[in-house]
């Protein structure tokens, strides 16, 4: 028997075939242009493969039809058939866990999408879906590929086919890291997540020049669909950094937090907050005045392990906060108005964000907490005529389809329809709680006693006493802390300083929580 530890001995012709192997694969790496990589760097952009590294643990991806090239003729591409035609695609591990990944590699074709291109992509989310495992694209192409003609527009079809498949199924993550124009943008806006990078990430349907042409209107790439555009005014994308290194960084904890597929609990982290610690720092952070102003972001900090949380759309619809967190380890999703912008109130554009944000956490089972701070809807002829019947309804949808664990718990106001909708008891709240500062009523005490009132008040001989007379009665009677728990509606009023550790509880004694809806194809939310 020959010594297990010799190295086999390769015969001359297979030392031939590794060695062009390894060349073939140096090539595919390195790309064609030995200046492209320069060129990316001098735009202060990563190459595709430094990317992935960033994304994924180290060593652990594998790459899949790195040989691959185009069969496109005409325009010169016959005598261009770069390996990998421009797109990476492959698997590797976040924390262990497995995600699959495909990167636009803009040193070649500038990215451009053509049949190949587009083949590889349909491959690995085709693989991503049967896997069970999350999808991230790292988006720097510029578009179709002009030279390939409707093939090229075919493979767009395929890839949004396949992202609406995935929808619900797997987490899908979408990280622009260049331009995206066209229909190639429609992609990124069918995944679950956007991230966007300032300077470097631009989105949208026509560009600058085409602006230009139709409308007059002279404006910049970043100023039309720049990271921040996209961030603060348009909505669409969700998390804006200033890097790609802080970017992917982000999108691998975000990752950490979120379940594999649709059928698996979010990964618990153990963490060394107790899950029944007190939070003595909730009484200085709301004020007992509910006129008074706060920052809602405070709050979940304190309730959350280690104050750690994700804020989703953070720069855009303030008056509503959105993040994922862990409570005693556990993933969850916080909805919570935020007194600090706009005193809270839900408009069109926060009905929306939270809806969505609503429908994600039900799609892969992370339990819901809504933390509920609301004078009301927004009231006003645009917000009418804009269609807040239909578009806050989204939010209302959202709750009432959700079967995860639902919690909500009152800190000050919560008026009027807004209370309703803000996932009360009566639209499925498995567990309602409120602080002894909590003001649950139709419309605040002075309005109330405005409309109540009103011949009183106009008949008397001095209208402000008996105006402020008539708001002490509606407070007594209809709007004190206890009104809705001699109801039922409220399950308990609760210590602020023990909201943590009831929180927590109550997620635990949900987590097998399960609930069917009617059957049905699926249903008709208001759009």
């Amino acid at each position: 028997m020959g010594d297990p530890y010799m190295e086999p001995a390769i015969s001359i012709e297979l030392g031939g075939r590794l060695m062009e192997l390894a060349e073939r694969k140096d090539i595919a790496r390195a790309g064609q242009d030995p200046k492209a990589t320069e060129r990316q760097h001098a735009k202060g952009k990563l190459t595709a493969h430094e990317r992935i590294e960033l994304l994924l643990d180290k060593g652990s991806f594998q790459e899949v039809e790195p040989l691959r090239r185009h069969r496109a003729t005409g325009f010169g591409l016959e005598a261009k058939k770069p390996y990998g035609d421009g797109v990476i695609t492959g698997w590797g591990t976040v924390e262990g866990r497995t995600v699959f990944v495909y990167a636009h590699d803009f040193r070649v074709f500038g990215g451009a999408l053509g049949e190949a291109h587009a083949c590889k992509i349909h491959k690995i989310m085709d693989m991503a879906i049967a896997a069970g495992a999350p999808l991230v694209s790292l988006n720097d192409g510029a578009g179709a590929r002009i030279q390939e003609g409707v093939s090229a527009l075919a493979g767009y079809g395929g890839i949004f086919q396949r992202n609406t498949r995935a929808s619900g199924v797997i987490p899908q993550i979408s990280v622009m890291l260049g331009p995206c124009a066209g229909g190639a943008a429609y992609s990124p806006a069918l995944t679950d997540f956007i991230f966007a990078v300032r300077d470097i990430s631009q989105m949208f349907i026509t560009g600058p020049d085409v602006v230009r042409a139709v409308t007059g209107e002279e404006i910049s790439q970043n100023g039309l669909g720049g990271a921040d555009v996209h961030g603060a005014v348009s909505g669409v994308a969700h998390f804006v950094h200033d890097d790609e290194e802080s970017c992917l960084a982000e999108v691998r904890y975000l990752l950490s937090l979120l379940p594999s597929n649709n059928r698996e609990l979010p990964p618990r982290h153990v963490s060394g907050d107790p899950g029944d610690r007190s939070g003595d720092a909730l009484l200085d952070l709301v004020p007992h005045d509910g006129n008074r102003s706060y920052d809602m972001r405070g709050v979940v900090e304190e309730l959350v392990d280690d104050g750690d949380y994700v804020e989703v759309h953070a720069g855009w619809a303030p008056n509503i906060v959105c993040a994922l967190a862990r409570i005693d380890g556990h993933t969850v999703g916080i909805v919570a108005n935020q007194p600090a912008a706009m005193a809270g109130v839900l408009d069109i554009k926060a009905s929306e964000k939270a809806a969505r944000f609503v429908q994600f956490c039900d799609s892969f089972n992370i339990p819901l907490v809504t933390l509920v701070d609301v004078p009301g809807f927004l009231p006003g002829v645009d917000q009418e005529h804009e269609g807040i019947i239909r578009r806050g309804a989204k939010l209302l949808y959202a709750y009432c389809n959700a079967t995860v664990p639902r919690v909500s718990v009152v800190l000050r106001k919560a008026y009027g329809g807004a209370y309703i909708v803000m996932d009360s008891r009566s639209i499925g709240a498995d567990i309602a709680l409120a602080w002894p500062t909590n003001e649950i009523a139709v419309m605040g005490a002075e309005g109330a006693a405005n409309v109540v009132f009103r011949r009183e008040i106009a008949a008397a001989d001095d209208p402000d006493a008996m105006r402020q007379e008539k708001i002490d009665q509606y407070k007594e009677e209809l709007v004190h802390p206890y009104y809705a728990a001699e109801r039922g509606l409220v399950d308990d009023v609760i210590d602020p300083r023990e909201t943590r550790a009831v929180l927590a509880r109550s997620l635990a004694m949900l987590a097998a929580k399960h609930a069917e809806l009617p059957r049905r194809k699926h249903g008709n939310p208001p759009q």
